[in-house]
């Protein structure tokens, strides 16, 4: 059995609280070490217990929290991250092949908090970290798009991460101040047929410059 999440500095038996799940079963489940070869053939696909919804939020921050307090262990942090999926209808899943359940999002599950790039123009390549200290690189398979706030046009970049069981991906959202360093690499470009400002990244180019649309 995994150790139990540790918060406010001690650990804590999830177990044994009223009315959750087993959460160091869940872990445990989610850990490569529970992964075991198939069974017989036409045995078919088990399928995880519904737990209904976990006490966990994802601030907009990144910080995730269990019953209100933060979970202060990054490796509990990033395991769960490696088990959180996203359904059809856009709600965020802790699924390991024994348990699933809901869990609430404030913004997007994870934060692009670092940038390395190399090259320039159409042969740049940026490679963003997250909070979970995940490398991904914007391109084909990693898209940035820009959020506008409907009140204040303030922009807000997000990071494609990895797709859900439908439509809705789960995404980084950029921080301030990589956001910035997104800005001083921008160059000027064509985006459905407007000039705008953007980023070039394994070929792909990503417009930043959709303010311009806030003053139509």
């Amino acid at each position: 059995m995994m150790e139990t999440m540790t918060q406010n500095g001690s650990d804590d038996n999830c177990a044994a609280r009223q009315g959750s799940p087993r959460f160091a079963e869940f872990a445990e489940a989610a850990s490569p070490r529970a992964v075991k070869p198939a069974g017989p053939a036409g045995r078919g696909k088990r399928v995880p217990v519904d737990c209904g919804d976990l006490p966990f939020v994802i601030r907009r921050d990144g910080t995730w929290m269990y019953r209100g307090s933060p979970i202060g262990r990054k490796s509990m942090v990033c395991l769960f991250a490696s088990v959180l999926k996203r359904d059809d209808e856009g709600h965020f899943l802790l699924e390991t092949p024994a348990e699933r359940g809901r869990i609430a999002v404030e913004d997007a599950p994870f934060v692009a908090v670092g940038l390395e790039w190399s090259g320039e123009g159409q042969s740049q390549v940026l490679h963003f970290r997250t909070n979970i200290d995940e490398m991904i690189t914007a391109g084909p398979g990693h898209g940035l798009r820009v959020s506008h706030n409907l009140l204040t046009c303030e922009p807000t970049p997000y990071l494609h991460v990895r797709d859900g069981a439908g439509m809705f991906p789960i995404e980084a959202r950029v921080s301030r101040s990589v956001y910035y360093e997104l800005v001083a690499l921008a160059e000027p470009g064509i985006k459905f047929g407007k000039r705008v400002l953007g980023v070039w990244s394994q070929g792909v180019f990503f417009s930043l410059g959709e303010l311009a649309s806030c003053t139509d």
